[in-house]
């Protein structure tokens, strides 16, 4: 018997590699895809003005139909319009670390980080990885390939890409009721931009949808507990299965 397929799109100056801690608890499991996102990995620059609908056309191919799929940051905002306008691709939706119809002040705060990104990007790469690492047990060598994959990023793409994560939410909030299929949404507990307010604003927005919050973690959820993802993914997956 086949396995289910399971498609795991990254976070903004990512790729796919965060995937690999979570993707190796669960290849006994799912088929597991972990396709880069445009302007990341080995894919091409993202050119100025790109948008999420670029960023969701640019890796739908290597979506089967009727994948279970999750997205992590600006991965989920991707995931969530795929599940929109291709719903044929999406069987159940993951949204991890997801931000969702931000505050005015929430909204500041992030066109903050992209103006500093744009004046000094190793200053934002700094902060990022404070951000998401401070105060976490994560070893010192998936700190440093976090590291090594945000240095490693076209500056310019990365800001291009940036842009569309700091503002793609205002366009996903006035649709997000049309997102029919089953859903999850869940985040760290100490996670200061995807925080949980927004899972649980996503999970009353969305039809279908239930709130993790896991405790303890910070953002980078996929490398921090790996284990936790993997077990909430499994739960939610193998009950829609048996429904």
């Amino acid at each position: 018997m086949s396995k289910p397929t399971l498609v795991m799109l990254h976070g903004v100056g990512l790729d796919h590699t965060v995937w690999e801690p979570v993707a190796a608890a669960l290849t006994d499991r799912f088929t597991v895809l972990t396709p880069d996102l445009p302007g990341h990995g080995t894919r091409p620059p993202a050119p100025r003005g790109v948008t999420l609908t670029d960023l969701a056309a640019g890796v739908a191919d290597a979506i089967p139909v009727g994948s279970h799929l999750v997205g992590f940051s600006l991965g989920a905002l991707v995931a969530q319009h795929l599940a929109l306008h291709r719903p044929e691709l999406v069987t159940t939706l993951t949204s991890v670390s997801s931000v969702c119809m931000r505050t005015e002040q929430e909204r500041t705060s992030v066109l903050d980080r992209l103006a500093t990104a744009r004046m000094d990007v190793e200053a934002s790469t700094a902060a990022s990885l404070k951000r998401w690492y401070d105060g976490t047990d994560v070893p010192p060598s998936l700190v440093e390939h976090t590291t090594d994959v945000l240095r490693a990023n076209d500056p310019d793409s990365f800001l291009h890409c940036y842009e569309v994560f700091a503002t793609a939410d205002a366009e996903l909030a006035p649709r997000l009721g049309e997102i029919t299929q089953p859903s999850l949404a869940l985040t760290g507990a100490d996670d200061p931009g995807s925080t949980p307010d927004m899972t649980r604003r996503l999970a009353a927005a969305l039809p279908d949808c239930r709130a993790v919050i896991v405790p303890g973690a910070r953002h980078m959820l996929p490398v921090q507990d790996p284990g936790a993802l993997a077990d909430a993914l499994t739960t939610f997956i193998g009950e829609r299965a048996h429904a």
